[in-house]
């Protein structure tokens, strides 16, 4: 039985300037951009952060081995020196099954992106597959690539040399402590009550800027009014301008009058934190309801009333700052909600202007800490519907546990300037959930993700190692 096509890219930092992007494809069926945003346009998606140790150059290109795999290897760094390439061209290197997965024009903005990538190092040859190490554009890339037995590419990844995972608790704190000024961590089992039975922590308690971790509140309060019967995952919403957001994500740039389903919208929202499928569901469901559903799964942060949209909270921070901002902040809620309806959301997207320094950290954001993150997961994982893990198991930036031991894996991170956070909800062969929350932030710079990415996934990967060898 042949592995399903895969594809998992992220495009240099030096080609797509502030944002990072990951295309997965983990499944026949099953294509998804996946990143994870930061206000401001500025995003990062954890499996797709450049290694901290770049591979060492050497003067002369490796010997490519003359094998299936070799000489695929061989077209595909030609073919990046050339991007985009003809269908035509792609259909006579990748399976059809691929390429019904990752369509030719998503494949040649992968190869656009990579354009440039220097081949440094053959770290793993056979017949039909190979694993090699590049760089592009200043950062560190593992590619990773199979063919089926006909010579044609049925796996390709450009992904981010592993960090290695820690082999104690006490190894894994020493290496958090060093990642940013302020850390908090979770490792915990979820319970057969739903509840979070923590196995080991650090600042477990301690509220910190979530990120687009805030999105699995968002995707509670869709799922709990779906089970409702307020609408259905089939149900359309519109994209109206007053809707449409700032990337990360896809559905800014349909045209307006554009319909969406909730479940597409869901999963948009949760693979590649798409802001504007964010605020459509936050729209159809109600800011109110997704306050509801934060308090009743334990997020009693002040800071998250009136709970903002992505589009909100760009405005506040980008557009004329401080001014907007200053004025919500000495409101109290109730006028706080009237200024967001009345004044921010008339506020034009051309007005928002990206920020790239922490800013407002402690007062503008959504804010939960690893505990309320691991509560979140519970209630996720409790509720009814197969939809919500379709959703949260589309992406698994990077993760790369072994399908084996966690057959079910979610994910949701966050970042903004000064901001990086990933959790992990994953399920194990013998029926045992854990949780893993790792979040970093630096109030007075910016964090430096080509190497936290790898180094947080390395210690997320460890810590779920641990918990299930306890």
């Amino acid at each position: 039985m042949s592995k399903p096509a895969r594809l998992l890219a992220a495009a240099p930092l030096a080609v797509t300037v502030a944002v990072t992007m990951t295309a997965c494809v983990s499944r026949p069926g099953t294509a998804e951009a996946a990143a994870t945003p930061a206000p401001a346009a500025t995003s990062a998606a954890a499996s797709a952060t450049p290694t901290q140790v770049a591979p060492t150059r050497t003067a002369a290109a490796p010997e490519i081995p003359d094998t299936p795999a070799g000489r695929q290897l061989r077209w595909l760094l030609d073919a990046l020196t050339r991007a985009p390439v003809p269908d035509s061209e792609l259909a006579g290197h990748f399976t059809a099954t691929f390429l019904e997965n990752i369509p030719p024009e998503q494949m040649n903005q992968v190869l656009v992106a990579f354009k440039g990538l220097r081949l440094e190092q053959i770290t793993k040859s056979q017949d039909r597959e190979l694993v090699a190490l590049g760089t592009a554009g200043g950062a560190p890339y593992e590619i990773s690539l199979s063919v089926d037995a006909t010579g044609l590419i049925d796996y390709l990844r450009f992904g981010t040399p592993k960090a290695p995972a820690p082999t104690s608790w006490a190894e894994l704190d020493e290496r958090l402590a060093k990642v940013a000024p302020e850390t908090g961590f979770l490792a915990a089992e979820v319970t057969g009550h739903g509840t979070c039975r923590p196995v080991h922590g650090v600042a477990r308690r301690t509220a910190r800027p979530l990120g687009s971790m805030f999105k699995l509140y968002v995707l509670g309060a869709v799922a709990e009014r779906i089970r409702g019967g307020a609408f259905g995952w089939d149900t359309e919403l519109t994209i109206t301008p007053e809707l449409k957001s700032l990337p990360s994500g896809e559905l800014q740039d349909r045209p307006d009058g554009s319909k969406v389903t909730v479940l597409e919208a869901a999963k948009l929202m949760i693979s590649i934190s798409d802001n504007t499928a964010t605020d459509l569901l936050i729209h159809k469901v109600g800011r109110r309801a997704v306050e509801r559903t934060m308090r009743a799964w334990g997020g009693h942060d002040r800071r998250n009333v009136p709970f903002l949209t992505t589009r909100e909270l760009f405005v506040l921070k980008g557009a004329d700052y401080p001014r907007y901002a200053k004025r919500y902040l000495s409101m109290r809620t109730p006028q706080r909600r009237a200024y967001l309806d009345k004044v921010v959301g008339k506020v034009p997207l051309s007005d928002i202007t990206p920020w790239t320094s922490p800013r407002a950290l402690d007062t503008l954001e959504w804010y939960g800490s690893p505990t309320d993150v691991c509560e979140a997961y519970a209630h996720l994982a409790k509720l009814p519907d197969e939809h919500v893990g379709e959703v949260l198991s589309i992406n698994d930036a990077g993760l790369g546990l072994d399908r084996g031991q966690w057959p079910a894996v979610w994910h949701k991170g966050g970042s903004e300037p000064g901001v990086f956070d990933m959790s992990f909800l994953a399920r194990s062969s013998n029926g045992r959930t854990y949780v893993v929350t790792a979040m970093a932030g630096d109030p007075a710079k910016p964090l430096d993700q080509t190497r936290l990415g790898p180094e947080l996934l390395g210690l997320v990967r460890g810590a779920f190692t641990l918990v299930k060898t306890r």
